[in-house]
C-alpha cells in the first residue's frame, strides 16, 4: 500500500480579481485575508496589512514569523492559498511598473559573471523598449544610482568581487534605478557593516522625503524606532500596526515575540507598555 501523500491546501489566483469595495487607491500596498502555506502548515493566516503612502514601513517578527513570505507572496513570487493583494488601489499586473524589490543578498547567485554596471541597468530593463538598447538617458541614470549609494568608482567591476555591503548597495541601485514609487527591500540591513548600514538608510530616508514609499523586512529591534514611520508586527497572523510611536510599544512586541523576547531586551529598548 502506498503511503499517503501530504495534505497541501488547494491554490487561489491573486492577480485578476476586482478592487475590494472601499480600498484605499493612495495605499502603496493593501493585503487582505492573506494565507500561504507550505504544505499542510500556513506560513502566514488570514493576514489584513495596508502600508501609508510616503512612509518608511518595518516589517517586523521573529524569526519564522512569515515575513519574508509576506513580501514574496504579495509579489506574487509564491503562491497565496487566499486573499487579495493591492498596489495603489491596483492588481499587482497593472502595478508592477511602479514596484522596486531587493530581495535577500542570500538568495542571490553571486558568481554569475557580470559587471556592476549591468547589474543597475536591469532596473532600466522596463523601459528598454522593444530591442533593449541602453540609451544615453538610461545610462545616466544607472550611474546616477550608483552614485547615490557611494558606488560610482565599481561600475565596471564584477559583482561577485564585492563585498557583502557593497553587493547590497549595488541591488539597491538597481533598484533606484528603476524610478519606482514603491520600494520593498527584504533585509537589507542583513550581513552588511556599519557603515553601510547607515548609508542604505539615508537612501531610503531620502526617498521618503520625495513621496516615495519604503516597506523592508526588519530584524532589529533596537533601530526600529531610529528607521521608520510605521511598523507591521506579524507573527504567521497581523499582531499589530500602525506608526511607531503608538504601535511598537512593549505589549505589542510581547504578543508577537512571546517568551522569545527577553525582558532585558525589553528593557533596552525603553518602551512603553501599551
Amino acid at each position: 500500500m502506498s503511503p499517503t501523500p501530504p495534505k497541501t491546501l488547494s491554490l487561489a489566483a491573486q492577480d485578476g480579481a476586482a478592487v475590494t469595495a472601499g480600498a484605499d487607491p493612495s495605499a502603496p500596498l493593501a493585503v487582505r485575508g492573506m494565507t500561504v502555506s507550505y504544505g499542510d502548515k500556513p506560513a502566514l493566516f488570514s493576514v489584513d496589512a495596508t502600508f501609508p503612502a510616503g512612509a518608511m514601513s518595518a516589517i517586523v517578527g521573529p524569526n519564522g514569523a512569515g515575513k519574508s513570505t509576506f513580501l514574496k507572496a504579495a509579489l506574487g513570487l509564491i503562491p497565496m492559498v487566499s486573499g487579495e493583494v493591492r498596489f495603489f488601489g491596483q492588481a499587482l499586473s497593472e502595478a508592477r511598473p511602479r514596484i522596486a524589490y531587493v530581495p535577500q543578498r542570500a538568495s542571490v547567485d553571486w558568481d554569475f559573471p557580470t559587471t556592476v554596471i549591468d547589474v543597475v541597468l536591469m532596473g532600466r530593463y522596463r523601459s528598454l523598449g522593444l530591442l533593449r538598447r541602453v540609451s544615453r538617458a538610461d545610462m545616466a541614470l544607472a550611474r546616477d544610482a550608483l552614485a547615490r549609494v557611494g558606488m560610482d568608482g565599481f561600475a565596471s567591476r564584477q559583482i561577485g568581487q564585492l563585498s557583502g555591503g557593497q553587493q547590497q548597495r549595488v541591488f539597491l541601485a538597481r533598484a533606484l534605478a528603476q524610478q519606482a514609487d514603491l520600494y520593498l527591500l527584504d533585509e537589507p540591513f542583513a550581513g552588511v557593516d556599519a557603515a553601510t548600514e547607515r548609508a542604505i538608510v539615508a537612501v531610503l530616508q531620502s526617498l521618503g522625503a520625495e513621496g516615495k514609499s519604503v516597506i523592508a523586512v526588519h530584524h532589529d529591534l533596537m533601530t526600529v524606532a531610529a528607521y521608520f514611520d510605521h511598523v507591521f508586527l506579524v507573527n504567521v497572523r497581523a499582531m499589530a500596526q500602525g506608526p511607531v510611536a503608538t504601535t511598537f510599544t512593549q505589549d505589542a512586541l510581547v504578543q508577537t515575540y512571546g517568551g522569545r523576547l527577553a525582558a532585558t531586551h525589553l528593557d533596552q529598548l525603553r518602551l512603553t507598555g501599551g
